[in-house]
């Protein structure tokens, strides 16, 4: 059997031991401790921007907690982005709220400020108020335009929840993703740009909203003691373990970015002259996506086969790919919620396939892949 090339595998860089030796040598194994401090520190100072930051048991778990704190609940909508994973619309659900879904525009592949400012305008029509929180999605590590964004959610004055999960070290216009919405989320899962085997991170704009987001994050113990409760919490904080592996792995990140992107650089090289099979890129100067994974769309007329045939192939060679996501509001557990929805995501859908972007591969890993895809 071929030697196998996997999508996104999880990459150490050989401190993370180090971390967690530390961590079992002074009995710090419980979901709190040294570690899970250190790694919020380093998170918050390379993200800049003056934040706060708390280590979670996923990226999930953050937007559910973004959506606790503010004060989401049944009865109320947020609108989401609808080309994502369901982890970006599932916490909304949790909450007992509708999610409404925003589609795409084609620059970034990300929710269209254009049709989300109709969707508000639409929403109020018809319910009577404005939607809870808006939740912007940054796709494979391409920013979404936050400009825009922003600017129509401050409009209206609907916080943003960004979901960044895909997006550590990204930046637009200079700016790191994760740090424009009034609540940012990020994702350690196995596949990321760094891992900590499986965790999150909910960025705030404050101390104090840092520390209740802690408090419901550890079960919304109140400050008695004893076990005194007066509001629903979660067990949603990470362990002192995963933290020291995220410690190590932020002692890489730049070079799992900068391999990222030359992996990147290279499919683009590649696949220049081919016919029918286009590369995501940033759209202008103003765009740095970290390249977490990198994607093409197939035009089957000029390509002479499809994004589905492309698959098929790289499987049978013992290679993985992907295709994009399938939107949110073509998947039957959502059938019921709103959505506004141009035809892009459904677009990309239909012809767009992940492709081998992990940090460990080699060149001649890139190689192998564009030659399958090529010769047809």
């Amino acid at each position: 059997m071929k030697k196998p090339i996997l999508l996104s595998l999880a990459h150490m860089g050989g401190h993370e031991q180090d971390f967690i030796k530390e961590a079992f040598d002074t009995n710090w194994v419980v979901p709190l401790g040294p570690n899970v401090s250190g790694f919020e520190q380093d998170l918050a100072q390379y993200l800049g921007k003056d934040k706060h930051i708390v280590a979670l048991s996923a990226g999930t778990a953050a937007i559910h907690l973004a959506l606790v704190m503010l004060d989401v609940k049944a009865g109320d909508e947020v609108l989401c982005q609808s080309f994502t994973f369901a982890a970006s619309a599932n916490p909304i659900k949790y909450q007992g709220a509708t999610p409404v879904f925003v589609d795409s525009e084609e620059d970034t592949w990300n929710m269209d400020p254009v049709l989300l400012e109709e969707a508000i305008l639409d929403r109020k029509a018809k319910t009577g108020k404005y939607p809870k929180a808006i939740i912007p999605v940054h796709l494979y590590g391409m920013s979404a335009k936050m400009d825009e964004i922003m600017a129509v959610a401050n409009k209206y004055q609907i916080p943003v929840i960004e979901d960044a999960a895909e997006a550590l070290g990204s930046t637009y216009k200079n700016q790191e993703c994760g740090t424009f919405g009034h609540f940012g989320t990020l994702s350690f899962n196995g596949n990321k740009i760094i891992t900590t085997s499986g965790g999150g991170a909910l960025v705030c704009d404050s101390e104090q909203e840092a520390k209740r987001a802690m408090f419901f994050a550890t079960q919304a113990r109140e400050n008695a003691p004893h076990y005194q409760h007066e509001r629903i919490g979660y067990n949603y904080r990470m362990s002192n373990i995963c933290a020291g592996i995220g410690r190590g792995q932020m002692l890489v990140l730049d070079e799992h970015l900068q391999r990222r992107q030359a992996i990147h650089a290279l499919y683009t090289d590649l696949f220049k002259d081919a016919k029918g099979i286009t590369v995501l890129q940033n759209p202008t100067s103003d765009f740095n996506s970290n390249f977490w994974l990198s994607c093409i769309t197939v035009d089957s007329a000029l390509a002479g086969q499809t994004r589905e045939d492309i698959r098929l192939r790289l499987e049978q060679e013992n290679i993985e790919s992907r295709p994009l996501w399938k939107p949110m509001h073509m998947q039957p557990v959502f059938a019921d919620a709103p959505a506004y929805v141009n035809g892009v995501s459904e677009a990309l859908f239909d012809k767009g396939l992940c492709l081998p972007s992990g940090s460990l591969l080699i060149d001649d890993d890139i190689r192998r892949v564009v030659e399958v895809i090529l010769n047809k």
